[in-house]
């Protein structure tokens, strides 16, 4: 499905402020672009650093919105699902799916340094249903440090925005490189024209529907058809 600026996306229909407003955004220039993706990483870190634990609240409404991922779960032959965890921040959706599910074991991943050390030290991290390490999905191959085909489900929430468009299809192979055949990918995202990318002021545009926030992490909103 396409979305046109006159319209509207399907799910909310743009003022004539809103669409002027988008019509007359400019981008930043080649050199703020590539500054903002070399620091992709220490602004997340720098994010981390400065929230600590308490910015996202536990996502506990995971098994929720994704009934899918309960079947996959129930699913398992084996009866030990194998869960990755993309982008797992300092462990908001990691810990309530632990608590949930007694034989679930997880594979969490950040690129942020500083994320990885807070689900460590968490109480509820233990090595035997959990495995937490820094990796750049867009840059480092996920099969260095997971077995290819072992994974039964992917995870990730908020993550693709944060990627710049250009590496959103080679992470996407990354992970699909560890995931068993007819396993299964949940995410959830950014939609275009969200209230937070209508609220963004001058000088935030990096490209179509992709934004830096004054904190230097990145957002990306998703039309339907992407």
């Amino acid at each position: 499905m396409e979305e046109d600026p006159g319209r509207g996306h399907y799910a909310k229909k743009l003022t004539e402020k809103e669409i002027k407003k988008l019509e007359h955004e400019q981008q930043l220039s080649d050199y703020q672009r590539t500054k903002f993706e070399r620091e992709a990483k220490k602004s997340w870190d720098l994010f981390y650093k400065r929230n600590t634990t308490h910015f996202f609240k536990d996502r506990h409404w995971i098994t929720r919105e994704f009934p899918e991922l309960l079947q996959a779960i129930s699913e398992v032959d084996d009866s030990h699902p194998v869960l990755l965890e993309v982008g797992c921040g300092v462990g908001n959706a990691l810990f309530p799916l632990l608590e949930e599910n007694d034989a679930l074991f997880v594979h969490a991943c950040d690129f942020s340094p500083r994320a990885i050390e807070f689900v460590k030290s968490h109480p509820g991290y233990t090595e035997a249903r959990c495995s937490a390490f820094v990796c750049d999905i867009t840059e480092e191959p996920l099969s260095s440090r997971l077995r290819e085909n072992s994974v039964d489900i992917a995870l990730m929430i908020f993550v693709l925005s944060a990627i710049s468009p250009n590496n959103m299809i080679p992470a996407l192979k990354n992970i699909f490189q560890v995931l068993k055949p007819g396993g299964s990918v949940l995410f959830r995202d950014y939609g275009l024209y969200d209230h937070a990318m209508l609220r963004f002021g001058r000088g935030h545009k990096i490209s179509e529907n992709f934004y830096v926030r004054q904190d230097g992490t990145r957002a990306y909103y998703f039309s339907e058809g992407e």
